[in-house]
């Protein structure tokens, strides 16, 4: 089964698509996910590359790509200097994406579908590319590493 046009992404509460659905201009998915820059090869050090990043995509009502809102928080050697409470890179992360969810018009949080796109800011990779290997198709949201196949239900795989 070949890789749809617009790809379903379910709406799970609990889950790591919590933060998708649609408001008065489109569609939209947020998420919080630590990163490194494409090429980086972790070695000695690593903490101070692994950075964590607030990401909130926009779309317009077909699920074509508008924009994004990527912030860095810190990276993981600053969050295990301080792992707990409101000071933390995770805290100040979430923060940062549930003010930007916020801002949205007459957001509800539900399934959407969306078109595949990218964009690098930081040297990062964001987005939702698509392949074929082997003969089965598939869709990855980069740098979350969820994966979406057939039946192309929306469910992902980590």
């Amino acid at each position: 089964m070949p890789v749809p046009e617009v790809i379903p992404i379910a709406y799970e509460p609990q889950g790591r698509t919590q933060a998708v659905g649609r408001y008065a201009d489109g569609q939209f998915l947020g998420s919080v996910t630590y990163a490194f820059p494409e090429k980086y090869r972790p070695d000695d050090g690593w903490e101070v590359h692994k950075r964590l990043y607030s990401v909130l995509h926009l779309f317009d009502a077909h699920g074509r790509y508008r924009e994004s809102e990527i912030w860095c928080a810190g990276t993981w050697a600053e969050q295990q200097r301080s792992p707990h409470g409101g000071t933390s890179v995770l805290a100040h992360a979430r923060a940062h994406l549930a003010t930007k969810l916020r801002s949205l018009p007459r957001r509800t949080y539900t399934d959407i579908a969306v078109r595949p796109f990218s964009v690098t800011v930081e040297g990062v990779l964001f987005g939702l590319l698509t392949g074929e290997d082997e003969g089965e198709a598939w869709a990855e949201l980069y740098p979350d590493h969820l994966g979406f196949g057939a039946p192309w239900d929306g469910r992902y795989d980590t």
